[in-house]
């Protein structure tokens, strides 16, 4: 969406208001031009104090403000930023906050980088296909560096492994196959790197301690900016359906991507090099954060094994 927006605008300035623990990845990619932290926690209402932050934006004296989120809320700002242009979909009945409203098609862009890109277009236009690819750059320096901070060697080939998922457990593959894949590739020649956030540290502690001592657990160790270097260092991320799982994509590493409730017809990975590996029961998609039926089929009966058939990369 940024992407598209300077190719219309040649020269625009991209600001982007965000949660303070994007603020790193978005400081990565080259479109945007400041990050603006956003205070309100998912849920917050805080309507005096968003109507002040809007206050305080009118001086910057933006040409639009494209809302992605769908809740009324969100809308507020850019309205009390008095911003003349407030493109947004319908969401919560939001005529008047928004005064350039979309209707989502959701056959039409069934994908969610689809339904971005349309905000970018002029009302009425349809997105150009195909898309590009997102991509994020990391250097040989900001790689190097990670290293030595974290006291690692790349003298092994690193499966970087991405256990957590935010949504919740029916999109995590089960940590005993994750620790089961982790010690035959140890055992083939790879080093394994545990990468995610704090909430991943008890799932990555787990793998270690089912046989896998050898495994570095760096999950709650890291920023976003940490993250995106030490992936960039992997020769294959194996992750759930996950923003780490898009983060690998746009870095364009090998990857095998393991989806159970959720759907590649909506955020698949957007690189030719990530495999999406899944079961495709009667049952999945169900989009729930955890089984509704108890059986958790989708991801049970995903075995280790046949998730090793997929890896791409041998040591040499």
């Amino acid at each position: 969406m940024l992407h598209r927006l300077i190719e219309r605008h040649p020269g625009v300035r991209l600001d982007v208001l965000a949660p303070p623990w994007t603020e790193k990845l978005l400081r990565q990619m080259p479109e945007v031009n400041e990050v603006l932290l956003n205070p309100f926690a998912h849920g917050a209402f805080r309507f005096s104090e968003r109507r002040e932050l809007g206050k305080q934006l009118q001086a910057t004296r933006y040409d639009q403000a494209i809302v992605l989120p769908n809740s009324w809320k969100s809308a507020l700002i850019p309205y009390f930023a008095n911003i003349p242009l407030r493109t947004g979909f319908v969401g919560e009945m939001r005529f008047g906050l928004l005064n350039d409203v979309r209707k989502l098609n959701k056959s039409a862009l069934p994908l969610m980088v689809e339904r971005f890109l349309q905000l970018a277009e002029v009302k009425g236009k349809e997105i150009t296909r195909p898309i590009a690819h997102p991509r994020l750059r990391v250097s040989e320096e900001q790689k190097r560096r990670v290293l030595e901070r974290f006291n690692l060697s790349s003298d092994r080939p690193i499966v970087a492994f991405c256990p957590g998922a935010e949504f919740g457990p029916s999109k995590r593959w089960p940590v005993q196959y994750y620790a089961e894949l982790a010690q035959s590739l140890f055992d083939e020649g790879y080093a394994i790197w545990l990468i995610g956030s704090p909430k991943d540290k008890e799932v990555a502690d787990k793998i270690v301690a089912l046989g896998n001592s050898h495994a570095v657990n760096l999950c709650g160790k890291t920023d976003l900016s940490d993250a995106l270097a030490l992936i960039a260092n992997a020769s294959l991320v194996i992750s759930n359906d996950s923003g780490l799982m898009h983060i690998s994509a746009a870095l364009d590493r090998p990857m095998l991507a393991i989806f159970g409730s959720s759907s590649p017809r909506f955020t698949p990975p957007l690189s030719a090099k990530a495999e999406v590996l899944r079961l495709d029961l009667p049952c999945s998609p169900c989009f729930k954060r955890e089984c509704p039926l108890g059986h958790f089929n989708c991801m049970m009966q995903l075995a280790p094994q046949a998730v090793a058939k997929h890896i791409p990369i041998r040591p040499v």
